[in-house]
């Protein structure tokens, strides 16, 4: 999902500047917006590395974002230091060696919403995974990190689709890019054609302005999660493959 004429957004405002903001609705979307992206990777994390049970993951992952908003956690975030999900599991990593020492669960959140999270599909995705190695930590956190943010900009194509009655266009990406394993096993472009019932320049036009459309929502939802240009370049490249000089 690269060319060589595509070129990246400059931060402008960010979750984290929104967050850190003394706008409260931009407060509130920012911290939505954070929350959603992050804590599907803290949850894991916890089960993973702290060998936490599920209850217990749920209620600090929950507590976690609360807390961090109560006490404005990531005010302290230097992004000439670390990446911010660097950051963010450390502060993780902090908050569980105080939450195990006070021994208490005290919910928290001054008024604040947290975003309703779907636990049981993250446990279930949990299943036959071994803990990451010591040193892999901050590779897991990463990989869990991209796989939500994909999955975000997936539902957010999927109903863009849908709204513009593009329904037959979001199945093609599906079955071709979404469903087969290996390219070896894809559909050619004639049989995917003659199940929508579409000519194979409308499936190769499909499929070009999906990859185009789900590119643009990645990179919009990865500025919005980077502190600096320089971090969200640094991330698009590695997400990508490719990017500016």
């Amino acid at each position: 999902m690269s060319g060589a004429g595509d070129r990246f957004p400059s931060t402008r405002h960010s979750m984290l500047a929104a967050v850190q903001g003394d706008d409260q609705a931009a407060r509130q979307l920012g911290w939505d917006a954070l929350v959603r992206a992050y804590w599907k990777p803290v949850y894991k994390y916890l089960r993973l590395q702290w060998r936490a049970d599920a209850e217990a993951a749920r209620d600090w992952t929950q507590e976690f974002f609360a807390r961090a908003l109560e006490k404005e956690f990531f005010a302290r975030f230097d992004p000439q230091r670390a990446r911010f999900r660097t950051f963010l599991r450390v502060c993780v990593d902090g908050f569980v060696h105080n939450e195990r020492a006070a021994q208490r669960r005290q919910k928290r959140g001054g008024g604040s919403t947290i975003v309703s999270l779907d636990f049981p599909t993250a446990e279930g995705e949990l299943q036959g995974v071994e803990p990451p190695a010591p040193d892999r930590l901050d590779d897991y956190f990463h990989r869990e990190w991209l796989r939500s943010l994909f999955e975000q900009a997936l539902l957010e194509l999927q109903r863009a689709c849908a709204a513009a009655g593009q329904q037959r266009r979001y199945e093609a990406f599906r079955r071709y890019d979404l469903e087969a394993p290996d390219r070896q096993q894809k559909l050619a472009y004639a049989d995917l054609a003659r199940e929508l019932d579409a000519t194979v320049a409308q499936v190769t036009n499909w499929l070009h302005a999906t990859r185009a459309q789900l590119r643009t929502l990645l990179l919009a939802r990865l500025e919005q999660l980077c502190a600096t240009d320089e971090e969200f370049r640094a991330e698009a490249r590695a997400l990508f493959g490719a990017g500016p000089p």
